[in-house]
């Protein structure tokens, strides 16, 4: 069993305001972005792109933003200075924490980055001393109640991700995180579409290679603090290997 993204966890719980709907659409739009940039704006030659395309329509991206994105990225509008960071920290109770961002400010991120950190319990550490605790992944996530009747319960979700070639997964309320090779995510995506898996999002994740356990108090806190990340506009994604939050 392994991790989970806790800013995808948090998005999916939280109720989206049109405030938050917008951070979120500015943050998917970012990513887009990025994908462009290090791969051309074609989704069948780019799988960052489509990942993130994918990513950006479970928000329910507006295809016009989605195409906006592309075009800024590609020289053809007004494009901004973005970059992607990659912190490293250490939270609550001693877990690891994979932060990753998209700014066009690094300094100025990272401080903020670093500040949330302070207020609870937490510390950036230098590159490297955390990353090695995880692997990149392609990551498919299902949500149980949005299944067809034949797909009656857990077992039967998990022998399809076991039979679609899956590596490993991890249940978090209803939803299943179904965890693949980064070459082989496409592949399994679409043994599980050919299986009449209904999925609804699929990206490349940060998964631990081993979980820790804490007590109630510092989940606590943990929680806090990866909410406060995830109302950063900089911060895209946060992983740690925090067990069972």
């Amino acid at each position: 069993m392994s991790g989970h993204s806790h800013a995808k966890k948090i998005r999916g719980q939280k109720t989206i305001t049109d405030q938050k709907r917008g951070q979120i659409f500015s943050k998917m739009a970012r990513v887009i972005s990025i994908a462009v940039k290090e791969g051309g704006p074609t989704p069948e030659t780019n799988n960052k792109l489509r990942v993130a395309i994918e990513q950006a329509k479970q928000f329910n991206l507006p295809k016009e933003n989605i195409e906006r994105a592309i075009k800024q990225a590609t020289g053809n509008g007004e494009e901004a200075n973005l970059e992607e960071v990659l912190c490293e920290a250490y939270g609550p109770g001693g877990i690891a924490i994979i932060i990753e961002g998209i700014t066009d400010n690094k300094n100025r991120s990272l401080s903020e980055v670093k500040q949330i950190l302070n207020q609870h319990g937490g510390k950036l550490v230098q590159e490297g001393a955390i990353k090695w605790m995880f692997e990149k992944k392609g990551c498919i996530t299902v949500n149980i109640k949005n299944q067809k009747s034949n797909i009656k319960n857990k077992e039967d979700l998990e022998l399809l991700a076991i039979g679609a070639e899956a590596e490993d997964f991890y249940w978090y309320d209803n939803n299943l995180d179904i965890y693949a090779g980064i070459k082989d995510l496409e592949k399994v995506k679409k043994n599980l579409e050919e299986k009449g898996v209904k999925i609804d999002s699929a990206s490349l994740d940060w998964k631990p290679k081993e979980m820790i356990e804490v007590g109630e108090k510092e989940k606590e806190s943990c929680q806090k603090l990866f909410e406060e990340l995830d109302e950063n506009d900089a911060v895209q994604n946060i992983y740690s290997n925090l067990k069972n939050l």
